[in-house]
């Protein structure tokens, strides 16, 4: 199981957004995707015009989801999305696992040292 950022951006109305991302998502989890984030970046000009089914965009929504799952997700999802009539352009990219390090456990301390030292 590997770690990705899926991002991809849209030009929706606002009710037809929360479709297209509970699609998405359930596409996602139905490959064996466990989504970690869902994160909106905003809508914004994009860096240039884009054709896709048909019309032409000038202005996108931006989303990120962070995911993690088998990496046969990938080209899978990017089919699926292909041909989804909502979604313009979509990215999948390989996100690096950060290490967590082991806890060594608790440190003991020896209390009577610490009087006796603020004694003195």
């Amino acid at each position: 199981i590997s770690r990705f950022l899926f991002f991809f951006f849209l030009f929706l109305l606002k009710p037809e957004t929360a479709a297209v991302l509970k699609r998405t998502v359930e596409a996602l989890m139905e490959r064996g995707a466990v989504v970690r984030n869902l994160e909106n970046l905003g809508e914004r000009s994009l860096p240039y015009k884009i054709s896709k089914h048909k019309e032409r965009h000038r202005r996108g929504g931006y989303f990120l989801i962070d995911l993690e799952g088998p990496p046969s997700i990938v080209s899978t999802m990017m089919d699926h999305l292909g041909r989804d009539i909502d979604v313009i352009r979509r990215a999948f990219i390989k996100h690096p696992v950060s290490k967590t390090e082991e806890c060594s456990g608790i440190i003991p301390v020896n209390y009577e040292d610490k009087l006796i030292a603020k004694k003195k």
